[in-house]
């Protein structure tokens, strides 16, 4: 605040040269999200800030429009172990993923009791009267629409890893970890128990409105994709579906892409400065017959 010599306050502003408001005039701050980013696509090609950071910032936009069904792990793929069971049974299940948390379950998957600590489990060798039931950690439930920037927030506060995924009918759809999260924002984050299974780069999921759809990793190769989906898609000048989209887009394709290609519905569901990440792909009915072809 500054007072002039008749007493009163008023605020003090910054001198501004003519150059700076010109400049202001013919270039306006960015009013929305799709000018932030021209700003900062702008930026980048300026050198003034690198590929990665511009990742990172295009994901933070992405995780407030995504919501746990984008990017949970769905019911038929997730790792559980059913405590009606002898511990000896899925105790090779453990093993074997390597997972750090399991979902616990009573008999079928819609029933999940708790969450268990991989852990927790050394007590198991170590106790006579070990009791996998008290080894249960609260499962935290959450519905299919729950934004991932709100998950986000709920995960810091309550100190959860993980969260189960219902549907409208409380019947479970998946689950989601503070890691599937992160990756939105800073890309994949490999551990050492991490491998590069083929069978994990096409997830099929719920039966979208028009047919059968999948999550596709981008770096999925063109031949996997075709086996495993019976399609015909064409491999001679590119080897991923990545590479497939960004030719027939002919340019980097964005989030939010859509388009048909040969009687499937491609989405870009992520994607950063450098590359796509994940794509949903949806097969479309078979066109009606209209008589001959001319």
């Amino acid at each position: 605040m500054q007072e002039h010599s008749s007493g009163v306050k008023t605020d003090a502003k910054p001198h501004r040269s003519l150059f700076e408001r010109l400049t202001a005039f013919i270039s306006p701050e960015p009013e929305n999200r799709a000018e932030l980013l021209e700003v900062l696509h702008d930026a980048h090609e300026r050198n003034l800030i690198d590929a990665d950071a511009l990742s990172m910032i295009e994901g933070v936009f992405q995780v407030s429009d995504l919501s746990a069904r984008d990017i949970m792990v769905p019911r038929s793929q997730m790792d559980v172990i059913d405590i009606s069971r002898p511990i000896e049974e899925w105790m090779p299940i453990v093993l074997e993923t390597a997972h750090s948390r399991f979902p616990a379950i009573e008999g079928e998957r819609d029933k999940v009791i708790g969450i268990l600590l991989a852990k927790d489990l050394l007590r198991y060798y170590a106790e006579e009267s070990f009791d996998v039931r008290a080894m249960l950690r609260p499962a935290v439930f959450i519905p299919e629409s729950k934004r991932l920037n709100v998950l986000l927030r709920d995960f810091r506060a309550t100190h959860n890893h993980m969260a189960i995924v219902v549907d409208e009918y409380s019947g479970v759809s998946g689950l989601i970890t503070i890691e599937d999260v992160l990756e939105q924002i800073v890309g994949d984050i490999e551990d050492e128990y991490d491998f590069d299974e083929e069978e994990d780069n096409i997830l099929s999921i719920k039966e979208g409105p028009r047919g059968p759809r999948w999550r596709v990793k981008a770096l999925t190769e063109i031949e996997q994709f075709n086996e495993e989906l019976d399609t015909e898609l064409p491999d001679d000048d590119v080897d991923t579906i990545g590479g497939l989209v960004a030719k027939h887009l002919s340019r980097m394709p964005h989030k939010g892409d859509v388009f048909n290609y040969q009687g499937l519905r491609f989405e870009v569901l992520r994607a950063d400065a450098r590359q796509i990440h994940v794509l949903l792909v949806e097969k479309l009915p078979a066109a009606p017959s209209g008589g001959d072809d001319l």
